[in-house]
């Protein structure tokens, strides 16, 4: 049995890397849609360095050769980054390899390979017509998506495949995946891991970030990718108060979602959280303010769109077609209006420890149906999106985990504060995760 399906990272320590990786390894190259590229070498040489290290006796980071994935919009040096498209084939090598990158091979980590995503990462959903769609695992009746953009990696988490994967959060990229998959996805505050190095779907919202198998493997990650390692103190839920926001974020829940965010709550608030129905009126603003994706993803793909835009996945060319009417008053207008709504938004949250409600509205929809109907992908894909991408808007950070009872279909609860509250809401993830899977992270 593969440890990596059940074990978070700490309780892998008497595991040999090497034996980990070639597991992993073997699998990856019989999965399907999960990855555009593997690295065996370099995995298999990370994992018998680590265990070389490690039988010397020399101390080395827990991630020390220990198998992780990246997304595809993230350089590597020596080959072309093509974030889930056909269009950029051809383009320029990277020269280097993007700053988390290097931090992760600093840290000793075995990358596996480039994760499978949405194109150019312009969707929730998860489906890509050039390289197919990566099934959600956490479903046996039919083949459901995995959420996206990171599909691929919340799939090569969710599997076994990695002890974690690198991936990116604009509108809920990482939360959504983790939420549909059954996992762990934290955003944190975007300003604190570097974007450079890779493809850029908002230069406003672009966040790089991780999803894992616990809240504490998610904190190992980040700090390592943002090259600060938090010191997350320990938060009994006494006390705690978390927001649930009655405006828009509890609109049209699935029945299973609803009852799986309504026990979650009730076993909270028997662990002494108190949880506390707050309006957020300002959650109406959102839809209308959210607007960056369209016309800074047209500023960077304009040009190629004019001369190729039959290579793209067709609804992808149509979201980034959005913002081709943008004007800069426009540009600048939301700018300063965002910043009056996060000024709004901090007040409100003030009172609070958290804000939560549920990462996204409903389960995993069939992949077929939002292939085969525009309609259908284009509603999934708002009401993917509507909750997590208010947290990418305020700047915040969250933290979405699993809420939903074993055998069932995954649901996601989210735990979010504003920028720079990443160790509050992180504290709060970890104390909640306990109070509903006390298992979890062993």
């Amino acid at each position: 049995m593969n440890p990596l399906t059940s074990k978070s990272i700490p309780a892998l320590a008497r595991y040999s890397r090497r034996s980990l990786v070639d597991v992993c390894l073997e699998e990856a190259q019989k999965s399907q849609s999960v990855f555009t590229r593997l690295y065996a070498g370099a995995a298999l040489a990370a994992g018998d360095h680590a265990d070389a290290m490690r039988a010397a006796g020399v101390e080395v980071s827990p991630l020390a050769g220990l198998p992780v994935s990246i997304k595809d919009l993230i350089d590597v040096a020596g080959e072309t980054t093509l974030a889930g498209s056909t269009v950029l084939r051809g383009a320029p090598i990277a020269k280097s390899d993007a700053p988390v990158v290097k931090r992760l091979r600093i840290a000793g980590a075995a990358i596996v390979g480039k994760t499978n995503m949405t194109e150019f990462a312009f969707s929730g959903v998860g489906l890509n017509p050039h390289y197919g769609t990566p099934a959600n695992p956490a479903a046996s009746d039919v083949a459901r998506i995995p959420g996206g953009s990171s599909s691929g990696a919340a799939v090569s988490v969710a599997t076994g495949l990695c002890v974690a994967a690198i991936g990116s959060d604009t509108g809920g990229s990482i939360r959504i995946p983790a939420a549909l998959c059954g996992i762990v996805g934290f955003k944190p505050t975007a300003r604190r891991v570097p974007t450079a190095g890779t493809i850029p779907l908002s230069t406003t919202l672009d966040t790089i970030c991780a999803m894992a198998r616990s809240v504490d493997d998610c904190i190992l990650v980040d700090g390592i990718i943002a090259d600060n390692e938090l010191a997350i103190p320990e938060l009994p839920l006494a006390g705690v108060r978390l927001a649930v926001p009655s405006t828009v974020a509890l609109d049209a829940l699935e029945p299973h979602v609803a009852a799986s965010f309504s026990a979650a709550l009730t076993r909270l608030s028997a662990a002494g959280a108190k949880i506390v129905d707050a309006p957020f009126a300002l959650l109406a603003e959102a839809a209308a303010l959210n607007k960056f994706s369209g016309a800074e993803s047209f500023a960077w793909h304009r040009d190629l769109l004019a001369s190729s835009e039959a290579e793209y996945d067709a609804r992808v060319a149509k979201r980034i077609r959005t913002g081709e009417s943008m004007s800069a008053a426009d540009y600048i207008d939301l700018h300063r209006k965002r910043r009056n709504w996060i000024n709004r938004m901090e007040e409100a949250l003030g009172p609070f420890d958290s804000l939560i409600m549920p990462t996204v509205p409903i389960v995993a929809p069939p992949i077929a149906e939002l292939e085969a109907s525009e309609d259908a992908f284009f509603k999934a894909n708002g009401l993917l999106l509507r909750n997590p991408s208010t947290i990418n808007l305020l700047d915040g950070c969250a933290v979405s985990l699993p809420c939903h009872e074993e055998g069932t279909l995954p649901v996601g609860l989210s735990v979010a504060g504003p920028a720079m509250a990443d160790r509050k809401v992180l504290a709060v993830a970890r104390a909640i995760e306990g109070a509903l899977h006390p298992l979890r992270a062993q």
